[in-house]
């Protein structure tokens, strides 16, 4: 009989690409991992991963049994879930992992609805990015990540995660006091072409945003400055050291001095926000009530 938190460990495996990575997602040592793989490939009789230089990957046994293993963990997270509905399940701790802005848009409304309407949840919150998040989930660091869709990221048909769309917001394009394009209602991102860019660093979702915007205005934008806290990129803007594209929501709250903020110029460069769970567990009765949470937060 197949184990199924080896399943898990599979799994991890397949999605980190080495055993100390995997290991490290799932709070184990890496000779734990190697352990409970080999315990695998003794249960089903086959070699299951081959470990090369520039790590493991999965043999064509290996892709089959894992190809049944995204609907095994989910029938088991569904199961989860029917039990504990049937024990009523009203009373315990779901744990929400989600950007800085995030957190203020709809996950901090969704903890003061619940605390209203199901007192026996309790939220812990975790700030971290979507291409964070979405890993944190599936190794169930996590039990629901609001993430942004960036390159990469696992999509709406996933068979390991359950998505729930909950908002698009538009970038607005920051600018010095002083620049040429202050005055204009709305700021073409052509005519950015050739200013310095101060943005997040690669691999953050809002990164992807930027740069797919100018890529579809023509050009690649010259990152002169990076950073992940948007209060630092429209510092710098005001201190003359370039342009940006910041998400609107961002901007909240924020001191501008310095700075023109302008919509752009045609179809505006949008991220698009959702929840996402284990495949399974969004019937979960300590879940489901977060999950409407968020989407009541984001209709607000």
């Amino acid at each position: 009989m197949i184990e199924a938190r080896r399943l898990h460990i599979l799994r991890a495996v397949a999605d980190h690409r080495t055993v100390t990575a995997a290991a490290a997602a799932l709070y184990l040592t890496p000779s734990a991992v190697s352990q409970q793989l080999t315990a695998l490939e003794q249960e089903t009789g086959h070699r299951l991963v081959e470990r090369g230089a520039r790590g493991v990957r999965l043999t064509p046994a290996g892709e089959i049994l894992l190809s049944h293993t995204n609907a095994v963990l989910a029938q088991l997270e569904r199961a989860e879930a029917e039990l504990a509905a049937y024990g009523s399940g009203e009373a315990g701790t779901v744990t929400v992992a989600a950007f800085a802005t995030g957190i203020a848009q709809v996950v901090a409304p969704a903890v003061a609805r619940l605390a209203a309407v199901a007192p026996g949840i309790r939220i812990r919150v975790q700030d971290a990015e979507g291409d964070a998040s979405l890993p944190m989930v599936l190794d169930r660091q996590v039990d629901v990540a609001v993430a942004v869709e960036y390159r990469g990221a696992p999509s709406a048909d996933d068979p390991r995660l359950t998505h729930v769309p909950l908002y698009a917001e538009p970038f607005d394009a920051v600018v010095p006091l002083q620049h040429r394009l202050a005055d204009a209602p709305e700021v073409p991102l052509a005519e950015l072409a050739k200013d310095a860019w101060i943005g997040p660093y690669p691999g953050n979702p809002c990164h992807d945003v930027v740069v797919l915007a100018c890529e579809s205005a023509g050009f690649q934008p010259r990152l002169e400055h990076s950073s992940d806290d948007f209060r630092a990129v429209v510092a710098l803007a005001s201190a003359d050291a370039g342009v940006a594209l910041v998400p609107r929501s961002a901007l909240r709250g924020m001191d501008l001095t310095g700075v023109v903020v302008r919509p752009v110029d045609g179809v505006a460069p949008t991220r698009r926000v959702f929840a996402a769970v284990r495949r399974g567990a969004e019937g979960h009765p300590l879940i489901r009530p977060v999950l409407e949470a968020l989407g009541e937060a984001a209709l607000t």
